[in-house]
This record gives structure tokens, C-alpha cells and sequence, in this order.
């Protein structure tokens, strides 16, 4: 397994397991990119035999960060890929300045709910039909020291 930051190059393919892991509205490679020029854009993410088995990316704004998407092939789940992506993005955003990282995740999503709060973050509120299929999001906060 092997860990390194995006490349424009990767966006293709990041868009392609994007589809895989997520059926309503993934990210598509020009929302992807856009993101990525942004300049406040982190990524980072695992391979194996270079194909890319998880990613995951922040946003940083002054003293805040927002986890924006993460995700793991589904062969690759439930073996840590997850939670090394998050701490390598979590360790970016202290780099960067950020204080505080915030991320949104849907109430049905336990898996990635126990990660979270097992890393530290805590429920903050609740966005009533957040998603486009109505389920809520929590929204949760971490306190990077």
C-alpha cells in the first residue's frame, strides 16, 4: 500500500471508483478539478500496484478545514484505508493552519459515524434532508491540537 497526495492526473481515475462508491451524485472530473485549482485543496490517497483502493480531501480556509469526501474501494473496506487517509488529511490541515475540521455524513452511514467518533469528532447538529434523496446529514467537529 502505498500513500501519496493527488496529481491532476489522478482525477480521472478518482472520478471513476467516485461512481463506484457513491450512486448519488458523485463527484464528477470537472467538479473534481475545479476543487482541486482552488488553492485551498488538499488530497490524498492510497494505491495498491498503482490503482487507487481509497481517497479523501480537505478544503482549508484560515483557520478551519472541511473534510469534503472520502472513500474506499469496496474489496479494501473495513481494513484501515479509511482512518489512514483521515489522519494524513488531518495532519495536512494542521499544516495549513486549521484549528478545527468539520465534515457532514449521512445518519445511515454507521461505519464511517464509528471512525469518526473513535478519531475524536463529535456531533454538532443535525441538516434535516441534507442529501438529494432526503436522508440527514450530522454535521461533525474535531478540535486539531
Amino acid at each position: 500500500m502505498n500513500g501519496r497526495e493527488w496529481t491532476f492526473q489522478d482525477l480521472g481515475a478518482i472520478a471513476e471508483l467516485e461512481k463506484e462508491c457513491f450512486s448519488i451524485e458523485p463527484w464528477n472530473v470537472r467538479m473534481l478539478a475545479e476543487s482541486f485549482l482552488s488553492g485551498r485543496f488538499f488530497g490524498s490517497l492510497l494505491e495498491e500496484e498503482d490503482v487507487i483502493t481509497a481517497y479523501g480531501a480537505i478544503t482549508v480556509t484560515e483557520d478551519e478545514a472541511e473534510l469534503v469526501m472520502i472513500a474506499t474501494a469496496e474489496m479494501y473496506r473495513r481494513c484501515g484505508r479509511a482512518k489512514k487517509i483521515l489522519e494524513d488529511l488531518e495532519e495536512e490541515a494542521k499544516k495549513r493552519g486549521a484549528k478545527k475540521l468539520f465534515l457532514e455524513v449521512r445518519v445511515s452511514n454507521s461505519s464511517a459515524l464509528m471512525m469518526y467518533l473513535k478519531d475524536g469528532f463529535s456531533g454538532i447538529y443535525a441538516r434535516s434532508r441534507y442529501y438529494p434523496d432526503g436522508e440527514d446529514a450530522i454535521v461533525m467537529k474535531k478540535e486539531l491540537i
